[in-house]
């Protein structure tokens, strides 16, 4: 399974550009998982371990959660800013 790192790359790169295609913010963070995943897979860094689905996948949620964070604390809605509805469509 080690041999396959590039899997991990190929669908890092296809949520890339899900994320450009689909509004709102979605799939950065999971294309970042998916990226350092299979950078790591690909180094070796596993190790034995890498031979067990279960840990990448474990690894790839962890990884993107933290990177979905991190990019939403400094990509998304800033102090104070959000949206309003102060009046119904229907109401005229």
């Amino acid at each position: 399974m080690a041999e396959l790192w590039w899997i991990w790359i190929a669908a890092g790169l296809a949520l890339a550009i899900l994320e450009v295609l689909v509004p709102g913010f979605l799939f950065a963070g999971f294309a970042v998982g998916a990226v350092i995943t299979g950078a790591i897979v690909g180094t070796g860094l596993f190790g034995d371990a890498s031979e067990s689905l279960a840990i990448m996948a474990v690894v790839f949620a962890v990884i993107s959660v933290v990177a979905w964070l991190g990019m939403r604390q400094f990509m998304g809605v800033r102090q104070g800013q959000m949206k309003r509805i102060d009046r119904d469509i229907n109401e005229d």
